[in-house]
């Protein structure tokens, strides 16, 4: 074999060589870009669920303020209808009951 047959030998392998290291870059490349997309995905529907996650949260904590304020509401009504009660009960003006059964001290909210 000569020295120009060896070297056309040697340039075909070597072009060889590199269509398949141009295939397994083209291929890994390509394995890459469909775990990236994946990824992107994955991350996509986390950022969704959570943000349903919170317009629920949001929901049920807009639905608690309304509880309390009606709560609250009912506190300040019985509480005047108690106190409007008291002046004319003749169980509270009564001196036994006084003494016998302390009564706790209702405690409005701001």
């Amino acid at each position: 074999m000569s020295e120009s047959d060896f070297s056309k030998e040697n340039d075909l392998l070597h072009e060889c060589q590199s269509f398949e290291d141009d295939d397994k870059r083209l291929k890994r490349r390509e394995k890459n870009r469909v775990a990236a997309q994946r990824s992107r995905k994955k991350q996509t529907q986390k950022a969704d669920k959570l943000h349903e996650e919170y317009k629920c949260l949001e929901h049920e904590n807009c639905s608690l303020k309304k509880d309390v304020e009606k709560l609250t509401d009912e506190l300040r009504r019985l509480t005047e209808a108690l106190k409007s009660h008291e002046s004319i009960c003749p169980l509270i003006h009564c001196a036994i009951n006084l003494m016998s059964v302390p009564r706790p001290e209702v405690i409005m909210p701001r």
